[in-house]
């Protein structure tokens, strides 16, 4: 098929808008085709003197009318009828202008001015000389985005006829601007030839052309606004034990609205308002040692009695060709707008069900205000840092840099779309009050090991990989490692220091069964201390013994996403603590979770 394209483009370039000119005009038999194009009366006189000059007998016998109609007014004409534009149809029509359409005034490329810029087209080519004509005399031919022609690829008639209709329109303004000089009867001839080959093809590119314009006029018509776009999520669910507890099920909501704001069409401002009343399943599990546990928490639970409030506000933009800035108000939550090694299971609402197996928790150290920045050197190495400050907005309690914050820096690796590797480091310090060192992921006393009263720093250090090792299977996982200390304590325990561990393996089946759908695994230790010095110090009066996690917790995680339709979903899936709180003393956890989440 290629060839014949080549041939066509030697035998008849400029016959292309001739044809197209002469079976639209009035001066048409209702036998002639029409073609998807709307010539002016200027350009049918045009095309009158051309074929009153130039056609032979013969020729007119058979594309004009015995008695050609007054001056006056022009004699209406009957289209034939355009064939359906089926979808098969339209789908390779729609795959062609996708792929390089060279009638689309977003390919990259641009008009060219000789053939010897398309890269991949050589002068010692068979076909070089007529693409160079067709190229500089007509200049209705563009090249893929990538610089190159393709001229050895095989193309549908469907792409054939797209590539027509650029040439019809574009010799037609051709034809209008230079008039009779710029059409012979050979190309006349020759174009009137293709024009009726592909009628079929020209019809449903043209009904294509019209159902989209009557498209985008209705949107235009109904959006919400020309500069935000507003997107919403739902989220139902059902979260009970499935052991011997015999807890009462926890049926609750989540709803966020997202608005988003674009200024110069590349940045984005978003205010998100939620409302969501999911408790922390700790209440489940009053019968542990420790009271409960946050370890079986649900990815998606938050609290606030279904009030509406403002959530995130968040300001984001390139910077230069190869950065993006983002500046947080409020909300900030680094997975979004850090790269977090984790695609498949990092959404609350469409991942992981529970709180531990969505991503890496050296991520949960930065909340409330602050700023990101991403910068990539090459397409397989970037950085990332970020700032943020819990208590930004409030001066009593240190304000942006005098009280709770976390410092990032994180080295992105991706050698391929396939692969991915992030080393993490975090710098954080919670005051008296405020501690927490796992994202409430871990065991109690990993998350405050030496208590809530006292300043703590801490050094975070997070290796995450992901593996797609084919377009259904992917790998991935993390490691976790902090390092904690108390600061500006009393002597008997300032200085002190303790070690924390934690790591996960996941495994994601994307598009089981259905597209869109997700069987998931997480399988991993939560955070726990694994050694301290806290031990036999005076702290509150309290003489400290065997500071560290007696036992091991493992995580074991399974759920199944599946698209009901574009925008519903329902993950079923269970969440399994073995030796809850790291202490084997404790009831294994067993938790069943389901989650409709609605899209629009």
């Amino acid at each position: 098929m290629s060839k014949l394209l080549w041939r066509a483009l030697e035998a008849c370039p400029i016959a292309l808008g001739a044809s197209l000119i002469l079976t639209s005009g009035s001066w048409a038999t209702t036998t002639q085709p029409t073609l998807p194009t709307r010539a002016n009366e200027k350009t049918l006189a045009i095309a009158n003197s051309i074929v009153a000059d130039k056609a032979e007998p013969s020729l007119l016998a058979q594309t004009a009318p015995s008695d050609p109609a007054p001056t006056t007014a022009p004699v209406e004409t009957t289209p034939a009828p355009a064939a359906p534009a089926n979808t098969e149809n339209l789908e390779q029509i729609e795959r062609y202008t996708n792929d390089g359409n060279p009638s689309s005034s977003d390919n990259p490329m641009g008009q060219i001015t000789n053939a010897s810029q398309f890269r991949d087209v050589q002068p010692t080519d068979w076909a070089y000389e007529a693409l160079d004509r067709v190229v500089q005399r007509y200049g209705c031919l563009v090249g893929y985005p990538d610089g190159t022609y393709r001229g050895q690829r095989s193309l549908s008639r469907y792409e054939f006829a797209a590539g027509l209709n650029a040439c019809l329109r574009q010799i037609e303004a051709l034809i209008e601007a230079q008039g009779e000089k710029f059409v012979t009867k050979e190309d006349f001839e020759a174009l009137q030839r293709l024009v009726e080959e592909f009628r079929t093809e020209l019809s449903a590119l043209n009904g294509r052309v019209d159902n989209l314009e009557g498209r985008v006029s209705f949107l235009e018509a109904h959006q919400f606004s020309t500069t935000t776009k507003l997107a919403g999520e739902v989220i139902f669910s059902y979260i009970d034990t499935i052991d011997d507890r015999n807890s009462p099920g926890i049926f609750s909501d989540r709803v966020r609205l997202n608005f988003d704001t674009s200024f110069t069409g590349k940045d984005r401002l978003r205010t998100r308002l939620q409302a969501r009343n999911t408790p922390n399943t700790t209440v489940f599990y009053r019968d542990l040692e420790e009271g409960g546990t946050n370890m079986a928490r649900a990815g998606f639970d938050g609290d606030n009695g279904n009030d509406v409030e403002l959530s995130r506000l968040q300001y984001s933009a390139p910077l230069g060709s190869q950065g993006k800035i983002f500046i947080e108000a409020t909300g900030l939550e680094w997975n979004d707008t850090l790269e977090s090694f984790s695609p498949l299971f990092e959404s609350s609402g469409g991942g992981a069900i529970s709180r531990f197996g969505r991503f890496n928790p050296i991520y949960r150290q930065g909340d409330g205000a602050g700023v990101a920045l991403n910068y990539k050197f090459t397409d397989a190495i970037g950085v990332s840092v970020a700032y943020a400050a819990a208590d930004a907005n409030d001066p009593a309690a240190g304000g942006l840099f005098n009280g709770s914050y976390a410092a990032l820096a994180q080295l992105n690796i991706k050698p391929s779309d396939a692969i991915g590797l992030g080393l993490t480091y975090v710098r954080s310090f919670n005051p008296a009050g405020s501690v927490d060192l796992t994202g409430s992921t871990g065991s109690g006393f990993a998350r405050r090991p030496f208590g809530n009263g006292v300043d703590t720093a801490a050094d975070h250090f997070g290796l995450q990989a992901n593996f797609r090792i084919t377009p259904k299977v992917n790998l991935g996982g993390w490691v976790g490692f902090t390092n904690a200390r108390v600061e500006d304590a009393e002597e008997a325990v300032d200085g002190a220091n303790a070690d924390l561990f934690n790591f996960a393996v996941t495994l994601g089946f994307p598009d089981l069964g259905k597209k869109g759908n997700l069987l998931g695994f997480v399988f991993g230790i939560p955070p726990k201390v694994t050694s301290s010095d806290f031990d036999g110090r005076v702290f509150n009066g309290v003489l400290t013994t065997d500071r560290e996690d007696s036992d091991t917790s493992f995580h074991i995680e399974g759920f199944y996403r599946y698209r009901l339709t574009d925008n519903i979903e329902i993950t079923p899936g269970i969440i399994v603590i073995l030796n809850p709180e790291h202490n084997s003393n404790n009831d294994d956890i067993y938790q069943g979770v389901i989650r409709t989440t609605f899209k629009f």
